[in-house]
């Protein structure tokens, strides 16, 4: 018999909206998440800590358990202080460095994972990857998507707006890089997913074209639910193809030339999948991302984050060699030097008349 479709993977619960945290005990209570409310909770030392005066009176079977930091070692740790507890479920409460340490924890021990996001930062809160930093510098690491998603937009809208502009940027990035995507389909063959594919484009297409602001409780969601589904399309399509191309490209290479001078992840993506957007010549599309990167107070030129444009063509040059096989609208042109010179001029002049 044939197979008339496929299954895919992805949180049993989402619940974004004004107060959900509020409800969160009864979400944790879900037969398929916890049958007998034995939780190991992983916070940081910051937000999620303060949280945790708010819900540990409604999760009296939990175990909380303060993460340092963003590791490899962190996660390992908090494993292996996890494995004997005889839990249902691992929680993650706060930003994406706890959430990453909970994913990979989770999956060494066989536990299923809730990701509860105190902030939007970016799409990594849903996907398949937990990125940590190890002693070579920063690894990602193959995960089971979160069973449950808890997303509070009272919460979201006390953490630092930097958070949400960087969630903006690597929401927008998705853009670009489901057309490298496409590129490297027509080019070299590649095999495209179509339900990730249109699954990124449109959580990307739906922050682009929403008319509201970062205070805006209807943006808020729009750009949640935006990076939720992201990490979906990742799962669907099995890698990161549907939200990396030459936007994270550009993005790595700023983090490996200039580490201690990188601005944050979403800022540099939403820059560099405006530039890339240009470089495959669509020009008006690139002068209306970055119109409304800067309505939301994000970069679209470098020394809007301390770099000069020497520096900027130094980065796209070195771009490709962060992801080797990774066909993008940067192998695909192969520029030199004085090219990315003469087009950045070019595209500096485009999104500033």
């Amino acid at each position: 018999m044939p197979v008339l479709t496929r299954l895919i993977p992805s949180p049993v619960v989402v619940d974004i909206r004004p107060g959900a945290l509020d409800d969160l005990a009864g979400v944790l209570s879900d037969q398929r998440i916890s049958h007998s409310g034995k939780l190991a909770i992983a916070v940081s030392n910051g937000s999620g800590a303060r949280l945790r005066e708010r819900l540990e009176p409604s999760l009296p079977g939990a175990t909380w358990y303060e993460v340092g930091g963003g590791t490899l070692d962190d996660a390992v740790r908090l494993a292996d202080a996890i494995k004997s507890g005889h839990y249902d479920a691992v929680v993650g409460l706060g930003g994406g460095k706890i959430i990453d340490c909970a994913k990979f924890a989770s999956a060494r021990v066989g536990l299923p994972l809730v990701a509860v996001a105190t902030n939007l930062a970016h799409d990594g809160l849903c996907s398949p990857v937990a990125t940590l930093d190890n002693d070579a510098g920063r690894g990602s690491y193959g995960v089971p998507n979160p069973i449950a998603v808890v997303i509070d937009l009272d919460v979201i809208r006390e953490a630092p707006v930097r958070f949400v502009r960087s969630g903006i940027g690597d929401a927008l990035s998705n853009i670009s890089a489901v057309a490298d995507w496409e590129l490297a389909g027509r080019v070299n063959g590649e095999k495209i997913d179509g339900l990730a594919a249109a699954m990124a484009r449109q959580a990307g297409e739906a922050v682009l074209r929403h008319p509201g602001g970062i205070g805006d409780d209807a943006f808020l969601q729009v750009l949640a639910e935006a990076l939720v589904l992201t990490g979906i399309a990742m799962s669907v399509s099995g890698d990161s193809r549907p939200s990396s191309g030459a936007c994270h490209e550009i993005n790595h290479a700023f983090d490996l030339l200039f580490p201690k001078r990188a601005a944050s992840h979403g800022e540099q993506c939403g820059l560099g999948a405006a530039f890339a957007m240009y470089l495959r010549g669509a020009h008006e599309e690139a002068a209306y991302m970055a119109e409304v990167l800067r309505r939301h107070g994000l970069p679209v030129l470098p020394e809007e984050i301390g770099f000069t444009v020497d520096e900027f063509v130094q980065v796209v040059e070195f771009a490709p060699q962060t992801r080797p096989g990774r066909y993008t609208i940067l192998e695909h042109l192969d520029l030199k030097t004085n090219q990315i010179k003469d087009i950045y001029t070019d595209y500096a002049k485009a999104i500033s008349s």
